[in-house]
């Protein structure tokens, strides 16, 4: 019998690579256990007869023969009988020619390495100096930033505590002033409400008089006094807002200059040993900065220099509200007293006309009083006919109701009728003389009312003026608290 075909050579059955030499961690494994990879497969047949080939009439391919190869080697069993005949598929020229280039690359390698270790150690010197002098350059540049920030911090420190007092010294002013305005309304509230009383005067004594037109005089005098006050308190006000803003603008700059020297004391003092420096990657191309050291500079004067120009313009209206106060409290305090004087000489007048009206009086309340007394009795009598009139009614009524024949006009029924007629027409007349009674007395109480009035009105001027508005006048704030001391 002819044998066609191979036994199974390969120690590992796998298809061909196409490296040189296979790789390490394939070899390393193949190494340790050399039939790990092979199919255990009894079944299988190692040798195929010519008769086995032949069978198929269409001859394959070279290639498609070489897959049958190795598929006939992957499947089939290594067996220990046969490991006389196997062959490797690497030769031993081709394993030390891979040595020989392993050991080339090796000292190529190794001379790179010491090249490059050789210029590295160099180069890491070099730039060792020059980080180090450029560290030391940065650190004098900050070091003369600080000083540039101490000697303007001191300017505004200065400029600072100088508007602090101008503020404190026009808040004060600005206090009096407020103190002055608000003590006028004492005096405009007593002055209005005079007014107010004395428009409660009534018919006839209801007289544009002296004190009326003085009264006026007053309100107007202390309206123009509270209208310059507020126009300077305004500008007190707006010069405040003007002040703080600047002494704002300045904290606010001296605030940064701080923290721009804490910042930079912080990095002066930094070293390459110190705690907490770290990578921040990109920083350096980050350009955050707004103003250059001109600038910079330019800024701090600007603002001391527009606090001087605040504080200037705050001392002018100092002095313009404190001869404001003086002038005030003169013209308040002339008029108050123009008042006193025509309240005093009307009071006087008004008190002689009251009396000349309470002795008409007292006579016509004593006739009213007879007048009412007339009209009770009267209403007494109309009183006593009601129960008399009730009862012939009610017997009237009940009378009627007697059925038929019993139904009869007789005496008692024309008594009764005549009897409601008699008690009706006692009735009316006591109404007549009802009416003229209160028609007299009506007439009496008018009477008695005018004189009333007339005498209402006298003593409700008097009350007005001498109670209500004389005693309100007595509280007129003193001249020091007119310029706005307490």
């Amino acid at each position: 019998m002819e044998l066609i075909g191979s036994t199974l050579t390969a120690t590992y059955a796998r298809p061909k690579s196409s490296h040189f030499l296979p790789a390490i961690s394939t070899m390393a494994s193949s190494y340790r256990n050399p039939q790990a990879a092979l199919v255990m497969n009894p079944n299988a047949s190692l040798w195929r007869t010519n008769s086995y080939y032949k069978s198929n009439s269409t001859i394959p391919s070279p290639s498609i023969q070489r897959e049958n190869l190795d598929l006939v080697r992957a499947k089939t069993v290594l067996y220990p009988s046969n490991r006389s005949a196997l062959t490797t598929r690497y030769t031993p020229d081709d394993w030390y020619k891979s040595n020989h280039n392993n050991y080339r690359e090796s000292e190529s390698s190794r001379k790179s390495a010491e090249r490059l270790r050789r210029d590295t150690i160099r180069l890491m010197q070099d730039k060792e100096q020059l980080t180090r002098r450029t560290q030391e350059n940065t650190s004098k540049n900050i070091g003369e930033r600080l000083n540039d920030i101490v000697f303007w911090k001191s300017e505004l420190s200065h400029e600072i505590d100088n508007m602090v007092t101008e503020i404190a010294a026009l808040n004060e002013v600005k206090r009096r002033l407020e103190r002055a305005l608000a003590e006028t309304e004492g005096p405009l509230q007593v002055s209005q409400e005079c007014l107010y009383h004395r428009e409660r005067r009534m018919s006839i004594d209801l007289v544009h008089d002296d004190v009326e037109k003085d009264l006026i005089k007053e309100v107007e005098v202390i309206k123009s006094c509270q209208e310059r006050m507020r126009r300077h308190l305004d500008r007190a006000i707006a010069q405040l807002a003007s002040n703080r803003a600047a002494q704002h603008e300045l904290e606010r700059d001296l605030s940064d200059k701080l923290t721009a020297q804490r910042i930079d004391q912080r990095c002066h003092h930094l070293r390459n040993t110190s705690d907490g420096i770290g990578y921040y990657r990109g920083i350096d191309r980050l350009d955050p900065s707004i103003s250059l050291p001109d600038s910079w500079s330019k800024f701090t004067d600007d603002n001391i220099l527009h606090s001087q120009s605040e504080r200037a313009a705050s001392h002018k209206l100092r002095d313009e509200i404190e001869i404001l106060l003086n002038a005030t409290s003169n013209e308040m305090w002339n008029q108050f007293n123009n008042v006193n004087v025509a309240f005093t000489n009307r009071i006087s007048e008004t008190g002689d006309a009251k009396n000349s009206l309470q002795t008409h009086l007292a006579k016509t309340l004593q006739e009213i009083f007879q007048t009412e007394m007339l009209i009770e009795s009267i209403k007494k009598a109309l009183r006593d006919k009601e129960s008399p009139l009730k009862v012939a009614q009610t017997r009237l009524e009940e009378r009627i109701r007697r059925p038929n024949i019993e139904l009869c006009r007789d005496n008692p029924h024309h008594r009764l009728v005549s009897e409601v007629r008699e008690i009706e027409d006692t009735i009316r007349k006591l109404q007549e003389r009802l009416m003229e009674a209160e028609n007299t007395l009506q007439t009496l109480v008018k009477t008695k009312v005018s004189l009333e009035h007339d005498l209402s009105v006298k003593a409700n001027s008097l009350f007005l003026d001498q109670e209500k508005c004389m005693s309100m006048r007595k509280s007129f704030p003193s001249m020091p608290r007119l310029v706005g001391y307490t």
